[in-house]
């Protein structure tokens, strides 16, 4: 059975940080591209990070310089560091595993950023 475990989401205040982890199981994790996803209230799921299994990074061009992926595959565990955030960034954050046809989801965790 796979699980994604999302875990360090909170409330912060605007140009505070945070630092949130997936960790996976019933997968083998260094096959899967990881992805971050967020959904804001009223709006559409969105693509924030990915990383591949390759060791490629890409992020969406609105967190840009400001968030940051990273995977441990013998942890079997994918971060995303997010820094100087935004009210807009508030959002609850999903993690992803895809391999080929293949997509597993997390639970999503929430980021709330408000003064």
């Amino acid at each position: 059975q796979v699980q994604l475990v999302e875990s360090g989401g909170g409330l912060v205040q605007p140009g505070g940080s945070l630092r949130l982890s997936c960790a996976a199981s019933g997968i083998i994790f260094r096959n899967y591209d990881m992805a971050w996803y967020r959904q804001a209230p009223g709006k559409q799921r969105e693509l924030v990070a990915a990383t591949t299994s390759g060791g490629s990074t890409n992020y969406a061009d609105s967190v840009k310089g400001r968030f940051t992926a990273s995977r441990d595959n013998a942890k079997n565990t994918v971060y995303l560091s997010l820094n100087s955030l935004k009210p807009e960034d508030t959002a609850i954050y999903y993690c992803n595993a895809h391999r080929v046809n293949r997509d597993h989801w997390g639970q999503g965790t929430q980021v709330t950023v408000s003064s």
